[in-house]
């Protein structure tokens, strides 16, 4: 039977949230998790997405010029509707030693707004999603997972992220999971 990739990424989640306090905030059951097929087979590239389902705030319409527009109301499987998208890419994300995966699940996680709104966390600068440096909010988020992996976490929740995704595919048959389309801003009306 193939590896639910999904369910076992969400349980790594789910533990970061429960032994970190600095992702205490992250509500689970409002993320879906899933996977996106990366175009290339190579090391560089994008790993995972966080994409937010509202706008600043929280706010579920923007104006833009003259337009409004809608975010997209995604449900998850217990119909509640989801706030955030987390996607990771693969084979390209499990092609990677544990310490860089680790590391890239957090470095998601903590762009989730400290609200759970919808919105992303918002730093000041130029930049806010990621603040005045990248460098910096990478180590932040490689310290953030290093102090879970050495708060012992169950070897279960998180084994399957030691191998790669040759071998999970050996392993298991097959890697399968969540996938959720691109949403696409709706414009409501002119203004």
């Amino acid at each position: 039977m193939p590896l639910d990739f999904s369910a076992m990424m969400r349980a790594v989640c789910v533990d970061l949230t429960r032994r970190l306090p600095e992702l205490a905030h992250v509500q689970m059951d409002r993320i879906g998790v899933g996977y996106r097929q990366a175009r290339a087979r190579v090391p560089h590239g994008l790993q995972a997405s966080l994409t937010p389902l509202r706008f600043r705030d929280g706010a579920i319409t923007e104006r833009r010029g003259r337009r409004v527009y809608g975010c997209p109301r995604v449900l998850g499987d217990d119909g509640r509707e989801l706030l955030y998208l987390l996607n990771f890419y693969l084979p390209r994300f499990l092609d990677h030693a544990l310490e860089e995966k680790l590391t890239t699940i957090v470095h998601e996680l903590w762009h989730v707004s400290p609200a759970m709104d919808g919105d992303l966390r918002r730093h000041d600068g130029r930049c806010y999603a990621h603040g005045h440096s990248q460098q910096d909010y990478d180590a932040h988020a490689a310290g953030l997972a290093k102090r879970w992996l050495s708060a012992d976490p169950p070897t279960g929740v998180y084994a399957f992220l030691e191998v790669n995704f040759e071998e999970l595919v050996q392993e298991h048959g097959g890697v399968s999971g969540r996938r959720f389309r691109v949403p696409r801003l709706a414009p409501l009306a002119a203004a």
